[in-house]
């Protein structure tokens, strides 16, 4: 088949090779979204007596079946056919002949790759919120565990006063419920049609673009039709720039991690299934999982940049710059899936050492808790302070367990206070389940499959 732009001529074959780019790999990802918003499509057009009920079931029917086939990889894009979009018009047009035709009356490419890209990134979003569900559930068991596992707490890496295993998992936990939150804010954008914008002004067509948005489980209509098409990549770069916010996270637990499994203090072992080799040092067991954590929160934040560059500047309506914020998407979305899976195992099997964490505590640790007990005899706190750092490491250290037991404040490592965020986890974990529910029942009704899982194997780029 022709491409769906064709009018008779012959693309050069470098500026074919330049345009194309890589989607005809990246939209593997996408054959079963873009099937999944094809039925909804066809049923609506059926609906409004835009093409025959014949035509509509016929049309719909192969969709499920090419949507099957893809969730199975069995379908290739070539790249003479530019996108997935032409892969599937073709399939149609020569399972059904004239109906296979009648797949696009009433949109646009823009609009078609606009619903399959939200329709995919909803399911990997709803991945995302299930990995960090597991891993903050994880880290706050563990923090329970070592709620009374002493040891020291730095600022500027160097040692500054009693803290405790239990904290350093807590703040993970709700750090990561923070960068959660901001994600799962963008998901009502994420969760609007697109459909029936065309390519940025609509269809002289009676079309309904509510029945196309309830078919695929779409909490709304985007309304405006030139708005839609402003989304695309603005849209992109913000749930990008949120998973780099959790890469940030992770690439800080990481560093602790590395400082921790360092031999000279040892607060943390890394088992050895966890560590690669050297190809010359034969000693070696390298954090080289914890270090690749930190690289990857570049790549992420890279990538959020990238969508946000291409579409700072451009005019309205649909421009082909935007072609270029799909791979960083679907890239980060991977990642993102990947690195948090790689966390879990991580925070499950690193092996704390409890003893060596209690033996790195020194006096000077408590010159604070001395300030604050002269502080509280009546000696003002500036003369308080002087007074503890002159015989900061002359005093004997205090009993750690009795330290850790006076702060008594809110989220303080006498008293974490675990059932807020486990409060908050909860909140989350009903939200996502609801989503969840909506999205893949709306799924399940439009193409049969279970999810919009597209291929087995996801592309790099």
């Amino acid at each position: 088949m022709a491409k769906l732009w064709d009018k008779g001529y012959e693309l050069n074959a470098q500026v074919e090779a330049f345009t194309v780019g890589n989607d005809y790999i990246l939209d593997r990802e996408l054959l079963v979204a873009d099937c999944a918003a094809g039925v909804a499509h066809v049923r609506m057009l059926a609906a409004c007596r835009i093409i025959s009920d014949d035509s509509g079931r016929l049309l719909a029917g192969e969709l499920a079946s090419i949507a099957a086939r893809a969730s199975r990889g069995e379908i290739v894009i070539d790249r003479a056919d530019e996108d997935g979009h032409t892969t599937i018009e073709t399939l149609l047009t020569e399972a059904l002949g004239e109906p296979g035709k009648e797949v696009h009356a009433g949109r646009s490419r823009n609009d078609q790759v606009l619903a399959a890209t939200r329709i995919y990134t909803r399911e990997r979003l709803l991945d995302v919120f299930a990995r960090l569900d597991r891993v903050v559930t994880l880290l706050l068991d563990r923090a329970e565990e070592h709620e009374y596992t002493v040891m020291p707490g730095r600022t500027h890496l160097q040692a500054a006063m009693l803290s405790t295993l239990g904290l350093w998992f807590g703040s993970y936990a709700e750090q990561l419920l923070d960068d959660w939150h901001l994600l799962a804010s963008l998901y009502p954008l994420c969760n609007r049609s697109p459909l029936g914008s065309a390519a940025s002004y609509g269809v002289p067509l009676p079309i309904d673009r509510e029945m196309v948005a309830k078919t695929l489980g779409f909490a709304s209509v985007q309304n405006n039709v030139l708005s839609v098409q402003a989304s695309r990549g603005h849209l992109d770069g913000q749930i990008i720039g949120a998973l780099a916010d959790i890469f940030a996270t992770l690439s800080r637990m990481a560093s602790d991690l590395v400082l921790f499994s360092l031999p000279e203090l040892g607060y943390v072992k890394l088992p050895e299934a966890l560590c690669s080799g050297s190809s010359i040092m034969p000693q070696k067991r390298n954090p080289d999982v914890l270090e690749l954590l930190r690289g990857k929160a570049a790549t992420v934040a890279g990538y959020a940049e990238q969508a946000r560059a291409v579409v700072r500047s451009l005019p309205s309506g649909y421009n082909r710059d935007v072609q270029e914020t799909k791979a960083p998407l679907l890239g980060a979305l991977a990642e993102a899936d990947r690195a948090l899976a790689v966390v879990e195992v991580l925070a499950g099997e690193m092996e704390p050492v409890a003893e060596r964490m209690k033996s790195a505590l020194t006096p000077e640790l408590f010159a604070t808790d001395y300030a604050l007990e002269l502080l509280a005899s009546g000696t003002p706190f500036r003369d308080a302070y002087r007074l503890a750092a002159e015989g900061s490491t002359e005093r004997p250290m205090p009993d750690p367990e009795t330290a850790r037991r006076a702060r008594t404040a809110t989220g303080s490592p006498g008293n974490l206070n675990l059932s807020a965020p486990r409060g908050e986890l909860e909140e989350r974990r009903e939200l996502t389940a609801r989503w969840l529910s909506e999205h893949r029942a709306a799924v399940r009704a439009t193409v049969g499959l279970d999810s919009v899982i597209p291929v087995p194997e996801r592309p790099s780029n």
